[in-house]
């Protein structure tokens, strides 16, 4: 166990900490665009159902950041992170079982839902274990910095993720992607003892909700933020296929290829200007981006919107994140981040079954210009955080 370590020597350590989480959130990205089109075209369903089996893995995230957080308040973030990679491991099997053919539909169904309620557990024990990790070792005044490289490994994942996922489940099916799954998180298990464990603050606790009571400004930003790329991650693909539109796997790539560039440039942003005014400036570029997505004529204009909005999500979650470690003790840091996370986990978990019901009524497009709305609200949730924020004259 440890307390503090030379900058250097901890930042190298979370980079390796990055790589390890890129390597096994693989399992979750390369699902992410795999399981709507098993559910559509292979399950004969319809789109609200494949937005549920997206959506139901959120949800469970949703349900269980409140025990991740407590978990790395109680007992440090590696045992937390080892966790979650045993359920991305039992999830991944467990989808495997939902694609044999041998299964009927409703079992089939049924089976691949629990699946992602595993995933989603293991993804809630992961991230938030995690960052709380990482915070440790590199200390609270470098929050916003830890908070970006955990995003960059996250979706340096979607956007390899992405074609990967649908170039697998053509050569080898989906069970034979899920079985691809299963293998990165045992290597993640594997090196995650490599990288020393850090000792949990002792101090008073205080109730779940009432920490949400301190955060819920940021919070509500962030969930806001989350609607747009839930949409990209669930339908862009199938928007795509529906419009004629070549390469549909694309849009997760070009969305994290945009994602990870503004991590790496602008990543110590909010630490050293503040997170407010970088989440103001990245939530006008993502609502630009949505509202290309809806009135793109062609392929290029929409791969151009999901750039965009990869570069509008990008610094989000870390410069408002910056903020929540702000308002909490160090006792309680896991907490207020898995409660946090939990409000961007709420519109990823309701983004997948409600657009699925509208773009069952109304077609593709329409879902984007609601993630377009969802981003210039959440703008404005970030200017009254800004506003919130500032000291008050004596």
């Amino acid at each position: 166990m440890l307390r503090l370590k030379a900058p250097d020597q901890a930042h190298r350590r979370v980079i390796a900490l990055t790589v390890m989480l890129f390597l096994t959130y693989l399992s979750v990205a390369m699902s992410l665009p795999v399981v709507p089109v098993h559910v559509v075209a292979t399950l004969g369903l319809n789109n609200a159902y494949a937005g549920l089996a997206v959506g139901i893995a959120f949800l469970s995230t949703i349900l269980t950041r409140s025990h991740a957080g407590a978990l790395v308040d109680r007992l440090g973030g590696r045992p937390c992170m080892r966790r979650g990679l045993v359920l991305y491991l039992a999830a991944a099997l467990v989808c495997l079982a939902s694609g044999l053919p041998v299964l009927p539909v409703p079992l089939s169904y049924g089976v691949l839902i629990l699946g992602r309620l595993l995933l989603g557990l293991g993804e809630s024990l992961t991230m938030v274990g995690m960052i709380g990790w990482s915070i440790g070792l590199m200390g609270a005044a470098r929050s916003g910095r830890v908070m970006s490289l955990v995003g960059m490994g996250m979706y340096g994942a979607f956007a390899l993720g992405g074609p990967l996922g649908l170039a697998l489940l053509h050569r080898l099916g989906f069970s034979g992607t899920m079985a691809v799954c299963a293998l990165l998180p045992v290597l993640g298990l594997a090196c995650i003892t490599l990288v020393p464990a850090v000792a949990p603050h002792a101090g008073r606790r205080e109730s779940f909700w009432r920490i949400i009571g301190r955060i819920w400004l940021p919070g509500s930003t962030v969930g806001l933020q989350g609607v747009g790329f839930a949409a990209l991650g669930a339908f862009f693909s199938l928007y795509a296929l529906s419009r004629g539109w070549a390469h549909a796997g694309l849009g997760l790539t070009c969305f994290g290829l945009g994602f990870v560039l503004v991590r790496l440039l602008c990543g110590h942003l909010p630490d050293r200007i503040g997170g407010t005014p970088v989440a103001i400036a990245s939530l006008a570029v993502e609502a630009c981006g949505q509202y290309l997505i809806w009135l793109a004529p062609g392929p290029g204009a929409a791969l151009l919107g999901a750039l965009l909005t990869g570069l509008g999500c990008s610094m989000v979650f870390p410069a408002m994140g910056s903020e929540v470690v702000k308002l909490v003790p160090p006792q309680l840091r896991g907490t207020a981040v898995g409660g946090f996370a939990a409000f961007q986990d709420l519109a990823y978990g309701l983004t997948g079954p409600v657009m699925g019901l509208v773009a069952d009524h109304s077609g593709y497009g329409p879902i984007f210009f609601i993630g377009g709305l969802a981003a210039s609200g959440a703008l404005l949730m970030a200017v009254a955080a800004h506003r919130a924020s500032r000291p008050r004259p004596a």
